[in-house]
């Protein structure tokens, strides 16, 4: 088994620093593997099958995308698309691979959208890779989640467990408040569903935003399309001001288009705040149809009164500005900020590697029951096994997944020592005990099996913690990079662009399942 790894900012493979895969032409892909890289937050959970599968049976490979700000929109665009082309790499050098996928932070709405994308695939036309070769994908920090959903979507019990790990997450089935941020990325995941684990903390605004925070929200889409990076770096000047206005000109240019195309406009329920929300959405299209009004929630006859002579089309508009505004001022009172990031990372958007509470029925934090649902899959994936529906994880599932999150949080000292211990050597190409030729991932010597070494960089939509400008793989969209706040020190292997070979016999696989 596979499992692709896309972290969030500041925390991702990079060309002429990392190490990358290359296909059988030798050209470089848009992805490392774990070792070549690492992540302080992705490796626990992705390293965590290694040590209980054979050698050669499990590789991690992180994704490289501009994992920023410059634009938010352009970056995950450029994520989802190096993740879908690696996968198809693998699949078409290996057809017998199996995959799972991680995502945590930015990284996190890249994998909602892949996997929304492999599991709405056309019926026996697969463009990416076979939604049955999926065993199963985490999304930590799920932008994209909808009120009142569990962290199990499209399972048999959603509040549980996924499909397949009979082994319950949590007791309580009180659905995290709120919604993702982003909920023009919502949707259910087709095929996938059952086997997806999307997780979100109390707090986290990336995934559990207040309902009835329109104005908040037309400033998160926004904030999607202009360079936050370089306003959050220099602050308003004007340059990054020209930058907001233009992008509300176009919105502004957009709605007043919307409604000149439909001619009853004026007669419809439709407020001009609920076009502005929908039009501002990166993924509108003109043309496209609205969406039916959600219904004001009631007011006061008291409240009524000093509004009845107005205009209707007024009155309404001012009826949904105070509905869907309600929870607006709570929210920035609580400094958003602050609650979901926090200086040192005590924000609840880093929640998810110590959210255990076994006295409230829940004895995993979602990082370790994460990793323990991947090692259960990678056992069975190794073991060529069909995906046993009613099948209970055993005691060294749970046991890898501690040990991995554990030596992750435990204090580093200073080293630019990589380890490679979730990378197998793995190549695609027919076995050969002479000289082989990676054709998705090169070979690696001297495979260990201790802990990976791991970055400091937190990843995170906006943390202040970023690393240091890097280049961007040439498949990648074009973006600006982020001016360092904290240096950070590589953890990663010299960089290569070449295809790697060796004459040493050592183990290879002829594919990864």
């Amino acid at each position: 088994m596979v499992t692709i790894s896309v972290a969030g900012r500041g925390d991702t493979p990079t060309a002429g620093t990392t190490k990358l895969l290359v296909d059988a032409n030798g050209n470089e892909l848009p992805a490392a593997l774990a070792g070549d890289h690492n992540s302080r937050w992705v490796d626990p959970v992705v390293n965590a099958p290694a040590d209980d599968v054979e050698p050669g049976s499990y590789a991690a490979v992180y994704i490289a995308y501009p994992a920023n700000m410059a634009t938010y929109e352009d970056a995950v665009n450029a994520g989802v698309a190096n993740t879908q082309q690696v996968m198809r790499e693998i699949a078409q050098a290996c057809p017998d691979t199996k995959f799972s996928i991680v995502g945590y932070s930015e990284g996190a709405d890249v994998v909602r959208r892949v996997a929304m994308n492999i599991g709405h695939q056309e019926e026996g036309d697969p463009a990416i890779v076979d939604p049955d070769d999926v065993l199963g994908v985490v999304i930590l920090a799920d932008s994209g989640r909808s009120a009142g959903d569990g962290p199990f979507p499209g399972s048999k019990d959603p509040f549980s467990n996924p499909d397949g790990f009979d082994q319950q997450y949590q007791d309580g089935r009180t659905p995290v408040s709120g919604q993702g941020a982003l909920p023009g990325t919502s949707g259910d995941f087709g095929k996938l569903n059952g086997k997806i684990a999307s997780f979100c903390s109390e707090g986290d605004l990336t995934c559990a935003a207040p309902e009835n925070i329109s104005l908040l929200q037309l400033v998160v889409n926004v904030g999607r399309q202009i360079n936050v990076d370089q306003l959050e770096r220099e602050g308003l000047n004007p340059t990054t001001g020209m930058d907001v206005a233009v992008v509300l000109g176009q919105i502004a240019m957009a709605a007043f288009a919307d409604i000149a195309s439909q001619p009853n406009w004026m007669a419809s329920d439709e407020t001009f705040l609920e076009v502005l929300l929908r039009v501002s959405d990166p993924e509108y299209k003109p043309g496209q149809q609205p969406k039916e009004p959600a219904k004001a929630d009631s007011i006061s006859t008291e409240q009524m009164s000093p509004l009845a002579y107005l205009p209707q089309k007024v009155l309404n508009e001012i009826i949904g500005l105070v509905v869907t505004n309600q929870n607006t001022i709570p929210v920035i009172m609580s400094d958003p900020y602050k609650l979901t990031l926090g200086p040192d990372h005590t924000g609840h958007h880093f929640d998810y590697w110590r959210d255990a509470n076994p006295g409230e029925g829940r004895p995993l934090t979602s990082a370790e029951y994460a990793a323990a649902w991947l090692t259960h899959l990678a056992k069975q994936a190794q073991a060529g096994e069909t995906i046993d529906k009613s099948s209970e994880p055993d005691a060294t599932d749970f046991a890898a997944a501690r040990e991995a999150v554990e030596s992750a949080t435990k204090p580093k000292s200073a080293s630019t020592t990589t380890t490679t211990s979730a990378a197998p050597t793995t190549t695609t190409t027919a076995p050969t005990t002479t000289s082989t030729t990676s054709t998705v991932a090169p070979t690696t010597t001297a495979p260990t099996t201790t802990p990976p070494a791991t970055s400091e960089t937190s990843s995170t939509t906006t943390a202040p913690e970023t690393a240091n400008p890097q280049a961007r793989t040439s498949v990648a969209a074009p973006a600006q990079t982020v001016a360092p706040a904290e240096p950070v020190t590589p953890t990663t292997t010299q960089p290569t662009t070449t295809q790697p070979t060796t004459t040493t016999p050592a183990p290879t696989t002829t594919a990864t399942r």
